[in-house]
């Protein structure tokens, strides 16, 4: 099989990948007191030394008191938690890899009780969860702001520590997400309502880190139609709202799109194969990142945390070579199978698929 898109190098500007597969973004709860250790460190390198092209860390809180919502997920504020990032960035450099952080903000899926601050409940556009599920706060336009700058330092200091990029989280039913969700978004003011004032949170978030780190830094943001809240939510149900919903965004600063879905190989909308990214890509004209499922049978919902199968077989990646050969879009990225196997790569480039284990929950309770 002709892998020759997955190992083509990729250029943007300053940027310089060595291929176009990424480590997908993976929540490890491996940094107690929010701070990357060693282990950490030696995670992330396993993957650069064995070829990744771009690492794209897991998802690293903002300095915001209400940021967090897992036990023991890094920070990225603080002189412990960057000292702890900087070790993991170079490290991945000395290995010849390309590393960007993914900067987030957990929103209404935050609880009283969770780290650090004990009482500070979930922070949302309209203190909901999900539709008709009330938690935490509503923001007041000032919480608004104190976010927007929170992102704006996060990314001011990714570029000081040496990172090549970063990375905005905003799918999956997370904080910003919740403001581009109708389901979750019911406010009046300018933040609520019409898809333009739904986007607006998070256009400001966009243009405050491009004013923090300048016009050539690459800023990459990922967002989602699913939700963890609804797997089946749409923000677009037809390619005009989604280009309605892309191009603020990419008027903004967004130079990467990273369109997260549970299965890369579906189609996004009817009378086309092109999957998200794909969409994302032609609309936009920037470059745009799919993921979902890559290597697997199975999706990361029904495959590994709602089945009681022990494990997730291997599975071919002709079609991906197929979709990146017809440049519907130019990267990929990978989660569990690099989670479980930090040389799936080497093995998919030497046809050695056949020496990669199957994914098993197990792996999320290790550092491999």
């Amino acid at each position: 099989m002709n892998l020759g898109p997955l190992f083509e190098p990729f250029e943007l500007r300053d940027l310089k990948l060595r291929n176009r597969v990424a480590m997908a973004p993976m929540t490890r709860n491996f940094s107690p007191g929010g701070v990357p250790g060693e282990n950490v460190v030696d995670y992330y390198r396993r993957r650069a030394e064995a070829g990744v092209g771009l690492i794209i860390t897991e998802g690293t809180v903002v300095n915001h008191p209400a940021a967090n919502g897992y036990p023991d997920v890094p920070a990225f504020y603080g002189e412990q938690a960057l000292a702890g990032w900087k070790n993991v960035v170079d490290a991945v450099h000395k290995a010849g890899g390309t590393i960007f952080p993914q900067l987030w903000h957990v929103g209404a899926v935050r609880k009283e009780g969770m780290e650090p601050d004990l009482s500070v409940p979930g922070y949302s556009p309209s203190g909901l969860y999900g539709p008709g599920k009330p938690n935490g706060k509503a923001m007041t336009r000032e919480d608004i702001q104190d976010v927007v700058k929170a992102f704006g330092e996060a990314a001011a200091n990714a570029q000081k520590l040496g990172f090549d990029g970063v990375e905005i989280h905003g799918a999956h039913g997370y904080l910003l997400d919740q403001f581009l969700w109708e389901g979750t978004n019911q406010r009046d003011d300018e933040y609520g309502g019409s898809m333009a004032n739904r986007l607006r949170f998070v256009v400001e978030i966009v243009e405050e880190v491009r004013r923090q780190v300048g016009p050539d830094y690459p800023v990459m943001l990922r967002f989602s139609q699913w939700k963890m809240q609804d797997y089946e939510a749409k923000l677009a149900t037809t390619p005009e709202e989604l280009e309605a919903l892309l191009k603020p965004l990419s008027d903004a600063g967004v130079d990467i799109f990273h369109a997260s879905t549970r299965r890369f190989w579906e189609a996004e909308f009817e009378g086309s194969n092109l999957n998200l990214a794909g969409w994302t890509q032609k609309l936009t004209g920037k470059p745009a990142m799919s993921v979902g499922s890559v290597g697997l049978t199975e999706d990361f919902i029904s495959g590994t945390f709602a089945s009681d199968k022990p494990s997730v077989q291997q599975s071919g990646i002709d079609e991906l070579v197929e979709r990146m050969n017809n440049h519907e879009f130019e990267l990929i990225a990978v989660g569990r199978a690099l989670l479980q196997d930090p040389e799936w790569l080497v093995k998919v480039r030497e046809g050695r698929l056949s020496e990669v284990k199957d994914f098993s929950k197990s792996a999320l309770g290790e550092l491999y």
